[in-house]
């Protein structure tokens, strides 16, 4: 996956907050090695019985667990997006997951959506076609 050359900065979590990003980061290290179906197969699973999360919710999950983990802050887009997902999921939320990829130059990404907006993406995604995605279960509007 494509990711930006430098490293995102978070702000440092409390030692006693840091225990379920780390949990999310580290399971997400593991489910990242499944094939890519299988991988959506398994977060459509996880997602079901959850409301959806607000932006400002994906987001404060971004960040913890870029705060936590050198991988998610920089070259594992992949394992940063589920981390997220699964963070958001152990409070009952879900956000959207999607991968894609562009052509001109060649890139594949993955990142989290609340209501069609990137969450805390750096650059221009709409470049980016999304092939995989995990959408909320949960039709009603986010607010």
């Amino acid at each position: 996956m494509t990711t930006p050359a430098v490293a995102e900065q978070a702000p440092r979590l409390p030692l006693r907050r840091q225990l379920a990003p780390r949990c999310a980061a580290g399971a997400a290290r593991l489910l990242v090695r499944l094939p890519p179906a299988r991988l959506q197969r398994v977060l459509r699973v996880v997602s079901r019985g959850t409301r959806p999360a607000t932006y400002t919710e994906a987001a404060r999950a971004r960040r913890a667990v870029v705060s936590v983990s050198t991988r998610c802050a920089g070259l594992g887009c992949l394992q940063r997006s589920v981390a997220t997902l699964l963070l958001c999921r152990s409070r009952g939320k879900w956000a959207d997951w999607c991968t894609g990829f562009r052509t001109q130059p060649f890139g594949a990404h993955a990142w989290v959506e609340v209501d069609g907006r990137p969450v805390d993406e750096p650059g221009e995604l709409s470049v980016f076609r999304t092939v995989l995605a995990v959408r909320c279960p949960d039709g009603r509007s986010r607010s």
